[in-house]
């Protein structure tokens, strides 16, 4: 193990920002992670990158948790239970659950990160969250360097939320998690989003797990610019979920609006159609701006910082809570 010092992190955030780590160290094993540790109590945990927005340079030790490795800790005739390592990249064992035939993650597929950083976003996509098929997650503690595993109903799995971005953030580093997936009888979620009509377009009446990946990844790239060609961190604001009485108000001045039921008393409303609606979609501010088939994303077309797409995202939140009386969180963590 080495400590680099004045390290590059643009490689290491896929919003491709130019920020730089007082030091950086890259760790492989538990057994590495925890020498850190012991030896470095302040420091700074890099996953891959994906969910969070650099608007400074990291004045601390950074420490990019690699651990890889997948395994088959159980199964049964109908259920298999899989761990994964958090270094792992999440697409690509999404990728591998599929080509076992192993059901559950289909849904989830593309959207970028590693695997560690899952059950700390509670991720979801197309009707599916991470909440619906982890079995557990492994962590070490980040005082006392004690191992100890979270139960799906410990990680206390919200809407973009779990304990780990809660009471326990910053308190422990996950090192691996383990999924619980189908072997046989799949059960198929492709009522959200445009699944059924991707999979109309592909002639297929009857789709297996894989198929519905496939068409999960046609949709995704299509709205989606690739991180590696177009800096973004995928959707950076959560749909917001607003009282039902306040969405029947907004709804007589604004009859398009669209939402989902939450509860009896609360609905889901789509800020990517919000952040339309305001005429942000395709718009761009220097090298900063909103992705033009996606207006949940924001993107940096090759020399932003990450305080001008800040400023980008606090001027859409701004906008959207005057002329709909609604506020948008970002889901993406700012540094």
């Amino acid at each position: 193990m080495t400590i680099q010092t004045h390290f590059s992190l643009k490689e290491y955030n896929t919003f491709g920002i130019k920020a730089a780590a007082k030091e950086f160290i890259s760790v492989t094993s538990e057994k590495e992670l925890k020498e850190v540790l012991r030896n470095n109590k302040d420091v700074f945990v890099l996953g891959g990158g994906s969910n969070m927005l650099l608007t400074q340079d990291i004045n601390k030790l950074v420490v990019h948790v690699n651990l890889k490795g997948i395994e088959i800790t159980d199964e049964n005739e109908d259920f298999v239970w899989v761990r994964a390592n958090a270094g792992e990249n999440w697409h690509e064992f999404v990728l591998w659950c599929i080509e076992h035939n192993f059901g559950g993650l289909e849904n989830l597929s593309l959207i970028p990160g590693n695997v560690g950083t899952t059950p700390i976003q509670n991720i979801g996509a197309y009707g599916k969250e991470i909440k619906d098929i982890l079995f557990n997650c492994e962590a070490i503690a980040v005082e006392t360097l004690e191992n100890r595993t979270f139960s799906n109903e410990e990680c206390r799995f919200g809407y973009r939320e779990s304990i780990f971005k809660n009471e326990l953030k910053n308190q422990y580093i996950i090192t691996s998690v383990t999924f619980k997936l189908t072997k046989n009888n799949h059960v198929l979620n492709t009522s959200y989003g445009a699944i059924e009509a991707e999979l109309k377009k592909m002639n297929i009446a009857y789709p297996t797990i894989k198929d519905v990946s496939d068409a999960v990844i046609a949709i995704r790239s299509s709205k989606l610019p690739n991180p590696k060609e177009l800096g973004n961190s995928g959707s950076f604001f959560k749909n917001p979920i607003i009282a039902k009485k306040q969405y029947e108000k907004a709804v007589v001045q604004f009859p398009d609006m669209p939402h989902y039921k939450v509860s009896e008393t609360e609905v889901k409303v789509p800020a990517g159609w919000l952040i339309e609606q305001a005429g942000f979609k395709g718009k761009r501010f220097g090298d900063a701006g909103i992705h033009k088939n996606q207006a949940l994303v924001l993107v940096n077309y090759g020399n932003a910082t990450g305080k001008e797409i800040l400023e980008v995202s606090q001027n859409i939140q701004k906008t959207i809570l005057e002329r709909f009386g609604i506020a948008i969180e970002a889901e993406v963590n700012i540094i």
